[in-house]
């Protein structure tokens, strides 16, 4: 394996969170080329240090210019979940298809592909393996398992395409969902939690992820052109690892479980109505087992994970706390800000 790389690379997405992780990695590794495509701006400290370009994916002649000079690609830019179906589509499958082919006619070396565990589905098994039958649940997840089809096509044609596959990642930057929970524990509140919580749901720190990517990018392209599940290694049960949180916070609060069915029907028909940001992927999985196999990852990258589920959840909630006064009053639907709680914010009074 090398130790560093020579190049130019472009990061999609890579004013999100996700992105700007990526980018700190790749400069604590010894990169110093490095491009940005966002439709966001890049207002973080290293904006003197990265060709920022504003701009979208879905942008075919942006795309093409962006592509010039590149050695590698990061494919981390999608429209999430809480996107409309037209966005999520045009973005994550159009937009990486545009990706890809400017890609292979400007001679990129590797495409490293950020796909999603929610290209399973709801599974009956666990834990998944790479080759497990996909389910997309929802536009995102159909999506995704779209945009890694168009993945295979590019490596048909002489690309190296890997393919990581992460469970849900938290860390610095992250908001998104998990602030709702973050601001009920600061706020000395307990949390409610879909079923017993007896159920084991794998997470992943991002600088773990991040660490995963730098090995598809560093290995020889003949182990690396490949599709890998990326997830902690240690992890308990939803109801501990949360727990681990609201211990960190010190109120004394607990997690309170509470029977699935009625709480998965309530959600549904306040999604509905738009009164709640939870969205069925989180609400249908929540009280069930989710964990991936990360054995292919150990065995053929080398990949060893640093956090447990409860280091990655308590390390991205003090920096919550720590820099609450960033984003206080803010929302939308990336993981960069917190949702809107709708609804479900009045139901803090009774925890």
């Amino acid at each position: 394996m090398s130790s560093a790389i020579s190049g130019k690379v472009l990061v999609t997405g890579g004013s999100g969170f996700l992105g700007i992780n990526l980018i700190r990695h790749l400069f604590a590794k010894g990169v110093t080329d490095i491009r940005s495509l966002d439709l966001v701006a890049f207002d973080y400290p290293e904006k003197d240090r990265v060709d920022a370009v504003v701009g979208d994916i879905r942008d075919a002649a942006q795309v093409a210019k962006c592509m010039e000079g590149v050695r590698f690609v990061v494919h981390t830019a999608a429209a999430l979940p809480l996107y409309s179906a037209e966005d999520i589509h045009t973005t994550d499958v159009v937009g990486t298809r545009l990706l890809l082919e400017a890609a292979h006619v400007a001679g990129v070396e590797r495409f490293v592909m950020i796909s999603s565990t929610a290209v399973y589905g709801i599974p009956d098994h666990h834990p998944l393996r790479e080759n497990d039958e996909m389910i997309g649940v929802g536009p995102y997840g159909r999506a995704k398992i779209e945009a890694e089809a168009e993945c295979l096509t590019a490596r048909a044609q002489g690309l190296c395409v890997p393919v990581i596959r992460p469970k849900s990642f938290v860390g610095p930057e992250r908001l998104g969902v998990f602030a709702l929970f973050y601001d009920w524990a600061y706020t000395g509140h307990g949390f409610p939690m879909i079923g017993n919580g007896h159920n084991r749901y794998q997470l992943l720190d991002v600088e773990d992820l991040c660490e995963s990517i730098w090995l598809t990018m560093t290995l020889e392209a003949g182990k690396v052109n490949d599709t890998f599940n990326i997830g902690a290694k240690e992890f308990t049960t939803m109801r501990a690892d949360y727990q681990a949180v609201l211990d960190d916070a010190g109120h004394g609060k607990k997690i309170r479980g509470f029977p699935a069915a009625p709480m998965i029907w309530t959600l549904r028909f306040l999604e509905l109505l738009k009164l709640s940001p939870l969205y069925k992927w989180v609400y249908e999985t929540a009280s069930k087992d989710s964990f991936v196999s990360i054995e292919k990852a150990e065995r053929v990258l080398g990949f060893s994970p640093r956090f447990s589920n409860q280091d990655a959840l308590v390390r991205n909630y003090r920096w919550y706390v720590e820099h609450l006064d960033q984003f206080r009053n803010a929302s939308g639907v990336s993981h960069r800000v917190p949702w809107g709680q709708g609804i479900l914010r009045l139901a803090k009074a009774f925890f």
